[in-house]
């Protein structure tokens, strides 16, 4: 009921077999324009594409069925699921990103983005922990949608999981990379138990920096710097613990 536009990509295949759309992955586009963006989507050498890419305006295209496998996620990982796009929609937010000055991600953008993913989880029936960021299944290689999405408002609406962070304290205690601490390594087991592909090696080595960047990009991006500190460790507790508290009410 709410796609704008139909702009077939040929860069889809069948979905793996036993595997269905569990999972709702969130990126911005990186581009100058959302017809740039449209455009390379559906070129064959470009050998990407997506279910949705949804405008400034809220305009909202579909590029891919969802039943189909679209070409999304790239190298990924997530609660052990190495095949991200069999188990994915893929919705593209445009926006021209961190590289090309990242604006804000206007009113009418975000609430198209809001109505549609919320059709999309009821229909699919995708739990809270499924609604991501590329971030958070390539946190390697990806940044998106980034530190300004509003996942807060996604989550008013049902879709996805938000907590409010805990506050940033000036006298926190702050690990850097290399630092070797039971803290780390309870981090990496909350990190990895939630479905971050993470070692518990109790190191905040550069995998773990990667993972803990993803994490404040998403769940406390007042302040994204990779570093494990108070504020972090007890966010992603809360996050962790309403995750549970959920499996066991259901």
């Amino acid at each position: 009921p709410h796609v704008n536009a139909l702009h077939p990509s040929p860069n889809i295949e069948p979905r793996k077999a036993g595997y269905r759309p569990a999972m709702l992955l969130l990126h911005y586009t990186g581009m100058h324009s959302c017809e740039k963006a449209i455009d390379w989507l559906a070129r064959p050498e470009s050998k990407v594409s997506c279910h949705y890419v949804v405008a400034e305006d809220g305009t909202i295209t579909q590029m891919v069925a969802e039943g189909m496998r679209a070409w999304h996620a790239g190298q990924s990982i997530w609660s052990g699921t190495t095949d991200i796009n069999s188990c994915s929609i893929g919705i593209e937010i445009h926006n021209p990103g961190h590289a090309q000055g990242y604006p804000e991600f206007p009113d009418a953008q975000m609430d198209a983005v809001t109505r549609l993913s919320a059709d999309i989880v009821t229909r699919n029936r995708i739990s809270k922990s499924r609604v991501l960021a590329h971030s958070d299944v390539a946190p390697q290689r990806k940044i998106d949608p980034g530190e300004k999405f509003n996942w807060r408002r996604l989550a008013q609406a049902g879709v996805g999981r938000w907590i409010a962070p805990q506050p940033i304290e000036a006298t926190q205690w702050s690990l850097g990379s290399g630092s070797r601490s039971e803290k780390v390594a309870d981090a990496q087991h909350l990190l990895r138990s939630y479905g971050y592909g993470i070692d518990v090696t109790g190191t905040l080595d550069v995998p773990t920096a990667f993972v803990l960047r993803a994490f404040q990009l998403h769940w406390r991006p007042d302040l994204v710097d990779s570093q494990l500190d108070r504020s972090t460790l007890e966010t992603l507790s809360r996050l962790v613990q309403a995750e549970q508290d959920e499996i066991a009410i259901a």
